[in-house]
């Protein structure tokens, strides 16, 4: 049983778990939390897009690949995360499930690379689900809160 006021701390977000969860920031309508982040950079939007989608920008942001990443296929990392591409559009944005080997449940990673004049913005939502909350909980494992992003 959780004790009244209790916390997890993600990537420097503090997310209280008590009966207040309705009232936090982060919580979504209908698929419980979301965090993100966003940095502008002085390039073109096709240059961060091809950074980000070069090995060397997916092994940072995913990392090292099985097999390729293809719309609508599973994907699975060497160190066991695995997924589905849900959506792809070049230079635009990808949506993915994402799982690392020790969760129970999935949640859904997007990235965006948005034109902002001469420059770019590549912005990361993470979503997860209540239940990744609930299970974290259970198992008492803290390091399933680190995020490879």
């Amino acid at each position: 049983m959780p004790k009244e006021k209790e916390f997890i701390i993600l990537y420097g977000l503090t997310i209280q778990r008590n009966s207040e969860i309705e009232n936090q920031v982060g919580k979504t309508k209908d698929v419980g939390f979301q965090f993100g982040i966003r940095k502008t950079f002085s390039v073109s939007t096709e240059k961060v897009w091809d950074f980000l989608f070069s090995e060397n920008g997916v092994n940072i942001w995913l990392g090292k690949l099985k097999n390729e990443l293809e719309i609508k296929k599973e994907y699975e990392t060497e160190n066991g995360t695995k997924g589905l591409i849900r959506v792809f559009k070049p230079n635009s944005h990808i949506r993915l499930n994402w799982k690392p080997k020790k969760w129970k449940n999935m949640s859904t990673v997007q990235i965006r690379v948005i034109e902002t004049g001469e420059k770019s913005t590549s912005a990361i939502h993470k979503y997860l689900g209540l239940g990744v909350f609930a299970s974290s909980y259970q198992s008492r494992d803290r390091n399933e809160f680190q995020f490879p992003i």
